[in-house]
């Protein structure tokens, strides 16, 4: 009672201190999210020059896309086709608006007009499209189905916007139209040509030269636009795979041959002991294959080719009774036993006549009932046994498989075991002669079926095949966590390297992992490491084991790159060859003393080469290849004159120009200007255009994209 009047007392002095407690624990939220603005942050994933793109309106984007697309795709696929196309709407949308571009109802009516034009939901009479139908239809929407009319109203936004992109794309054409005075540049630039003289030192004839670190990061800071990289990260994983042991694969086998014995087992009810079966003497093959094997019984024929190679010669080798096994095949531990004997033919040839009936897939406007199908059949099937000249004509006017019904039913050839739905149809074909008919039966009607033709008959064999699947036990399961689990905790003591080697594990490498990545190679689709690894307490050197499919992968951190410019071991690809032939360049410039052709060639070695007909249009020189700028320093000599040596592609040119031939004027460049127009037009704002157009918006555009916080 002392202590609850104590504390009674204290009650206010209690209360303060919660508060405060709590208090604190959401004023460290707040700071850890960012401030007090972090409510926006949770609720806006995107914002793209300065618009917000809301969280839950592209969440449920990216469920409908998915939803729409009724096939195998990940969330991070769908996240990617939603971001492209609200992030095209978008910056559009911005576009539309900067421009002051607007659409009329009088344009969204032509525009409804063209793509509802013959539906006869929204025509007169007489077939004609009729706005005043189309505005009772939506007015009835309204009335009665939100739903229904959120979606057309959602529906004539598009065509708005759709509308508006119209505009804006032509006037991009005809900003990027050819002039006149452009297609004479065109058309001297393909039709000029130049004879010219030259030497080429290769850059081969240089030894190779040094690049160090520091030249490649001077590099990139001075070509910041084509070395920006995103943030990235690298990590190193061990992969623990969840495979059977021998122990697994033993204890699997041992089942099999168990059940292949008669075994005995005591019966609670009648109190005695039974004899149960097993594969060699079961009487109901059957049952005791569905009950026992991971693969269920099949009841068909089957000839050496449908067998696995493997074991196709074991099997034909047994006679009707016989057994082969136990066998491993598949990561499988199998026991076949020849059940029947048969020669059959592999392939036959028929003609069939369906009769169809009302309530089948078949039976589209049928009335007949299924008895009436059934009477109609057996009479058809009298007359062309009397007469099977007329198998042609019954089909062409009975039949309801109209993909054959007009060439006398013809099947061509049929192999044996058809899919399961045409069994029936299956087991006549092939168990009848050539020249037999009869009624079979299926789901989609009675088929009057004549069997033309056969191959020759050969081995089949009927089988029953007990199957168990080798598959990692508890056991297996359990000791695979703890050996991952114990090596992620060496790692974490003694370094992730040491652990590896001291383990005599594989460590395998995975670098440049962007922010939205999915895949990991090794390891597939697990998002949620990549996630890990760009959380911000995620440090170099951080390591965490993830359940993965097939069982566990161990990660660490090995480098973080944060976004800018590339670092120095990821540009040395690209940046090394160029420093390098910037190096011998200069170089073979330096020993370049003469100033004539003929002692250059003889003081480096090599001879004087001559090119007719080089245009700047397509600047290839026979035996060097694609030297633009060669070519265009050819250009602005005049003739006679000796060129500085010039760093080309493949090597130091230099070129002495012989003879300048320029074509001859046109009366008009009007037609070279259209096609250079045509061709601009295709390029930057044509069908596959419009891609670059937005492209350019998206590269100028102030984006902070928050998917991989949520994805």
């Amino acid at each position: 009672m002392a202590v609850l009047n104590k504390i009674r007392e204290r009650s206010v002095f209690l209360i303060v201190i919660i508060a405060l407690a709590l208090f604190s624990f959401v004023l460290a939220d707040v700071i850890r999210n960012g401030g007090f603005s972090s409510r926006k942050s949770q609720s806006t994933i995107a914002t793209i020059n300065g618009e917000d793109v809301d969280r839950q309106e592209f969440a449920q984007q990216v469920e409908n896309f998915q939803q729409n697309m009724r096939q195998e795709m990940t969330t991070m696929q769908a996240v990617k086709q939603v971001w492209d196309s609200k992030t095209r709407s978008v910056l559009l949308q911005q576009q539309f608006e900067e421009l002051g571009i607007r659409v009329g109802e009088a344009q969204i009516i032509e525009i409804l007009q063209q793509q509802l034009a013959g539906n006869p939901n929204f025509s007169d009479e007489n077939g004609f499209f009729d706005y005043g139908v189309l505005q009772e239809y939506v007015a009835n929407l309204k009335a009665t189905s939100p739903e229904a009319y959120r979606q057309w109203v959602n529906y004539e936004e598009s065509v708005a916007q759709s509308a508006k992109a119209k505009i804006y794309f032509n006037m991009i054409r005809a900003g990027i139209g050819a002039t006149l005075i452009e297609g004479k540049q065109a058309y001297h630039l393909e039709n000029d040509n130049i004879n010219i003289q030259f030497v080429q030192i290769p850059y081969t004839s240089i030894e190779n030269v040094e690049v160090s670190d520091s030249e490649i990061a001077a590099y990139v800071e001075a070509h910041p636009v084509e070395f920006k990289a995103e943030a990235s990260r690298d990590i190193q994983y061990v992969l623990f795979e969840q495979k059977p042991s021998a122990e697994d694969e033993k204890a699997v086998k041992e089942e099999i041959v168990a059940l292949m014995k008669n075994r005995v087992e005591y019966n609670s009810v009648t109190g005695t002991n039974d004899t149960i079966q097993g594969f060699k003497n079961t009487q109901n093959m059957e049952e005791f294959i569905n009950r026992n094997s991971d693969m269920k019984f099949q009841d068909v024929f089957l000839f050496k080719s449908d067998l696995p190679t493997e074991i196709a010669d074991k099997i034909f080798s047994l006679n009707e009774g016989e057994t082969y096994g136990p066998y491993k095949h598949n990561n499988s531990w199998n026991v076949t036993k020849i059940m029947e004997v048969k020669q059959l033919a592999d392939s036959a040839k028929a003609n069939h006549i369906l009769i169809s009936y009302e309530g089948l897939s078949t039976g589209a406007g049928l009335t007949r009932t299924k008895e009436e199908a059934k009477t109609l059949a057996d009479s058809l099937l009298n007359v062309l046994q009397a007469d099977a000249e007329k198998f042609a004509e019954i089909a062409a006017e009975y039949s309801a498989d109209n993909s054959n019904k007009d060439k006398a039913g013809d099947l061509g050839w049929l192999n044996y075991g058809m899919a399961p739905e045409f069994k029936t149809f299956n087991t006549f074909v092939f168990s009848h002669e050539a020249g037999d008919m009869g009624i079979v039966e299926t789901n989609f009607g009675f088929h009057i079926v004549a069997v033309k033709e056969l191959t020759e008959p050969q081995k089949a064999v009927k089988i029953a095949n007990l199957s168990r699947a080798i598959e990692p036990s508890e056991k297996t399961v359990n000791d695979l966590f703890t050996q991952a689990t114990t090596f992620e905790i060496n790692a974490g003591e003694k370094g992730f390297n040491e652990a590896v080697k001291t383990g005599k594990y594989t460590a395998k490498p995975v670098k440049g992992i962007k922010a939205l990545d999915e895949n990991l190679p090794g390891i597939g689709p697990k998002r949620e490491i990549v996630q890990w690894a760009f959380e911000e307490a995620t440090e170099v050197g951080s390591i965490r084991r993830f359940d993965v499919n097939g069982g566990y992968a161990v990660v660490q951190i090995t480098a973080k790159q944060p976004e800018g410019l590339m670092n120095t071991e990821k540009a040395s690809a690209t940046v090394t060859p160029i420093l390098k032939k910037e190096k011998k360049a200069a170089m073979i410039k330096e020993k370049i003393t003469a100033t004539t052709l003929s002692e250059i060639a003889a003081n480096q070695g090599v001879s004087v080469q001559s090119a007719s007909a080089v245009n700047l249009g397509n600047p290839m020189i026979p035996g060097a290849g694609l030297e633009p700028k060669v070519i265009g320093t050819a250009f602005s000599l005049k003739e006679g004159v000796v060129s500085q040596p010039i760093a080309g592609e493949k090597g130091v040119f230099v070129v002495k120009l012989i003879q300048r031939n320029e074509a001859p004027d046109l009366a008009s460049y009007a037609t070279i200007a259209e096609l250079e127009t045509e061709e601009r037009t295709a390029k930057i704002a044509g069908a596959n255009g419009t891609g670059r157009v937005v492209e350019a918006l998206k590269n100028n555009a102030e984006i902070e994209d928050r998917r991989a916080v949520f994805y």
